[in-house]
């Protein structure tokens, strides 16, 4: 059960904005948001897999510490408990239809940490296969390129303008 941000996780002395961000699937959460980047160490990947639903059923420990949430507050969750109010709906969308496909997505995400800062990955995401279905989803995440972040970072603030026209 995705439950809203509460103000005690916070980056002390940070000013916050407060989103509702809705789902696909109808939900809505409160976010806490602040402008706080959290810099992808070098050398770091992170994994974690899924059912098919998109529920977390492993998170390798870089994940929960990049995330800044505990194992067990993700797994269990929706994926997209990791979601930042700037990823644009179409991203996410590209990234389901492509998976469902059995296809590889790749592409740059925006997270929103626990404590309402952010950070940037270059995600790779694929299907996992059992009898010829599909049984979850693995995501690895590396450090992406500050070019490339900047780069999606516009690109996503137009697309995110475009859907709340």
């Amino acid at each position: 059960m995705m439950t809203d941000m509460r103000e005690v996780d916070l980056v002390p002395a940070a000013t916050h904005r407060e989103l509702t961000l809705s789902y696909h699937d109808g939900r809505t959460r409160r976010v806490l948001v602040n402008d706080q980047e959290v810099p992808y160490p070098d050398g770091m990947l992170i994994v974690s897999r899924t059912d098919p639903a998109g529920i977390i059923t492993h998170a390798n420990q870089a994940f929960v510490d990049l995330s800044g949430y505990e194992r067990d507050e993700l797994i269990g969750e929706n994926h997209c408990i990791l979601r930042h109010p700037d990823m644009p709906a179409a991203a996410f969308r590209d990234l389901w239809d492509t998976v469902g496909r059995g296809a590889k997505w790749q592409g740059y995400v925006k997270n929103l940490r626990k404590d309402g800062a952010h950070y940037w990955v270059f995600a790779t995401a694929i299907p996992n296969v059992r009898e010829g279905r599909v049984v979850g989803y693995t995501s690895v995440r590396r450090k992406p390129s500050r070019a490339k972040v900047n780069e999606y970072a516009a690109l996503y603030a137009r697309m995110r303008a475009e859907e709340l026209k």
